[in-house]
This record gives C-alpha cells, structure tokens and sequence, in this order.
C-alpha cells in the first residue's frame, strides 16, 4: 500500500444482503482498501435478519481492509432505512429486525394515517405518508402480534444506528434516518411526542439524533477490530442520504437507485409535504435541505 497524502477514513455500507466497507484517502479520493461479507434475511412470511450477523459482516469487512483500517482518523456507517432493531437491557436483539421490505405492518400502516388525522397531516408533520416500509408502522405491528417482545424491549434502533452503537456505545442517530421512521417532526426536527404517544413508545428508548458534522463518539476498547484506540465515529445516515451526499447531489439534479430497492431523489430547498404519499420527503445528510426518493 502506497503512502497517503491525506488522513484516512473509513466508510461502511450495511445493506439489505450484504455489509461492504471503504478506506479512503481524503486528499485524493482513491480508495485504499476494501472488504465486504454477506448476511442473510428470513424468506418466511416476513423480510427480517438478525442484527448481530450484520456486526459479524461489518468486523468482517474491516478485517480485510487490514492495516489501513487501523491507520483510519474516523468511521462512519450509512444503512438500509426503516429497519426496526429492538434491543433487551443487554443491548441483544430482542427478536430479529423487521426490514424495510418486510410488509406485514401494511394493515397497521393505513390504520395509523387515519387515526392521526389522514394523510395531509401526516405530509405536514412528518414530510411522508408512512406505508408499510416505516418503522412506526413495524412498531404498530410488533405491540399487536409481539406485545411480549415489547415488553421485553428497552431500545429501538435502527440498523446503522446498531451498528454504530457496538462501535461507540452511545445510543445515536442522524436526522436523515430519523426521518424515515415516521416517529419524527420533519418541521421542529424532533421527535413527535403525539406519534409516539398514539404507538406507545417510550421516547426514552430512542437514540440521541447527532447534528451533521457532529462527532457520534469514538471507537471503545474491547473490540477485536483494526481501529486505534480513539478513532472517531460519525454519525452515518441511510444509504439513499449517503449516496446524495456522496454524489454532491444539487437541487434539480435526479438521481435514480436501483439495487434491491429502487428509488428516485432529488435535493429540495423546500421541505416537501406532499399528502398523496408519491414523494417521501426525508431530511438530508448536510443538515441543509431536505432530500426525497418517489419510490
């Protein structure tokens, strides 16, 4: 490996199928090193994996990425969106995480935009109409068919949101992400009380949502990984939020998706709202603007 001219930092991918990890030199832009692992989702009735597979794939994919991994000044994890990952007092997985395209919350999802006032409420105060992608709705569906799992859950998370967790073990998240779980106020930028409150959801549970360029916290000891002690952690965000903020992504630029989900998006100046639920309107990665895929 050739001498860097600039720090090193490292970028984490965990998908739906796979995790998949970059080192890259941030004066240039080449990519030093890589590595990816695979994980397995559930083909039942349902769409859901176990989280801690996703860690193995991540220690995985870093360990290929061997002694530049270890030469890295920070990390950050992007991830598949809307995932719902309730942990026990332990931080283990209470059940495996329900995924974005597991559907079975499609009944609690139509329930839930009517009994919060339809969808233009829901465009206004959360910038999408929830389908049964959302998390709340997954949320919905777990108290109706698992209330025992719900019980039992003393964090929700989602999957980037783990991972960075078992690196940092601070409970975090970034607004992009928060912003696909239907549970928070795109206006304010906060978490809806009401929502929360109409699910049963316990604000306590949730990860603090870190600013933009705000440091999630720094790699703890006791991991088996190739970091330096004190390597610094980001945030992260979803992959579509990632990918806008990778591309530089300006206002009236599309951009389209495909890979086990499509989607199309766009930079918006303006926070979208749009009651027909066509356009999801999330918060981007900048902290400026709002982005949104039509799916």
């Amino acid at each position: 490996m050739s001498a860097a001219e600039g720090p090193l930092v490292v970028g984490v991918d965990t998908s739906t199928q796979s995790t998949k990890a970059l080192v890259v030199d941030t004066a240039t832009g080449r990519v030093v090193a890589s590595g990816q692992a695979p994980h397995t989702v559930s083909s039942g009735t349902g769409r859901e994996s176990d989280p801690r597979q996703w860690w193995d794939a991540l220690c995985q994919a870093l360990r290929q990425c061997g002694d530049a991994a270890r030469e890295a000044a920070a990390v950050s994890i992007g991830g598949q969106q809307h995932g719902l990952v309730t942990l026990d007092d332990r931080g283990e997985p209470v059940r495996p995480a329900l995924l974005w395209n597991d559907v079975r919350s499609a009944p609690q999802a139509r329930r839930l935009v009517d009994e919060l006032g339809g969808p233009k409420a829901w465009a206004e105060r959360t910038g999408s109409v929830p389908g049964a992608s959302f998390t709340v709705t997954k949320w919905a569906w777990l108290a109706e068919h698992e209330p025992e799992a719900v019980r039992a859950t003393k964090a929700v998370r989602l999957p980037h949101d783990y991972l960075t967790e078992r690196l940092t073990g601070e409970g975090t998240t970034d607004r992009g992400d928060a912003s696909g779980t239907g549970w928070w106020a795109s206006g304010p930028e906060s978490y809806d009380e009401e929502t929360l409150a109409h699910v049963g959801l316990d604000p306590a549970l949730l990860p603090r949502v870190v600013r933009p360029g705000e440091v999630a916290g720094t790699v703890r000891d006791g991991h088996d990984l190739p970091f330096s002690k004190g390597t610094l952690v980001a945030p992260g965000t979803g992959d579509n939020a990632a990918a806008a903020l990778g591309l530089g992504v300006r206002p009236g630029t599309p951009v389209m998706s495909l890979g086990t989900s499509g989607t199309v998006y766009a930079v918006s100046r303006r926070r979208p709202a749009d009651p027909t639920g066509t356009v999801a309107g999330f918060a981007d990665a900048r902290g400026t603007g709002s982005r949104w895929p039509a799916r």
